[in-house]
C-alpha cells in the first residue's frame, strides 16, 4: 500500500512540474497572440488610410493640385507673379 502511495505521489509531482511548464508556454503564446492582434489592427488602419488616399487621388481637387505643383498650371482667371532676378 505504501509503495502505491509513493508511486502516486511521484506521478502527481511530475504532473505538477509539467503543468508549470505548460503555463509558462501558454503565457508566451498569449503574448504572441496579443502582438499579432495589434499588428492586425495596425494593418487595418493602414489599409483604411490607403483607401482614403486612393479616393482622394480620384478627385478633381487632387488633379488640380498635381497640375499646379508639378506642371505649374494656373486657372484662367488667376494672375501669376514671378520674381525678377
Amino acid at each position: 500500500m505504501l509503495a502505491i502511495a509513493m508511486v502516486v505521489l511521484v506521478l502527481l509531482g511530475g504532473l505538477m512540474m509539467e503543468s508549470k511548464g505548460l503555463e509558462s508556454r501558454l503565457a508566451v503564446y498569449d503574448a504572441k497572440a496579443a502582438s499579432l492582434e495589434q499588428a492586425i489592427e495596425d494593418e487595418k488602419a493602414r489599409t483604411e488610410e490607403i483607401d482614403q488616399l486612393k479616393k482622394y487621388m480620384q478627385t478633381d481637387e487632387y488633379v488640380e493640385e498635381v497640375a499646379r505643383d508639378k506642371l505649374g498650371l494656373v486657372k484662367d482667371n488667376e494672375i501669376v507673379f514671378k520674381e525678377e532676378k
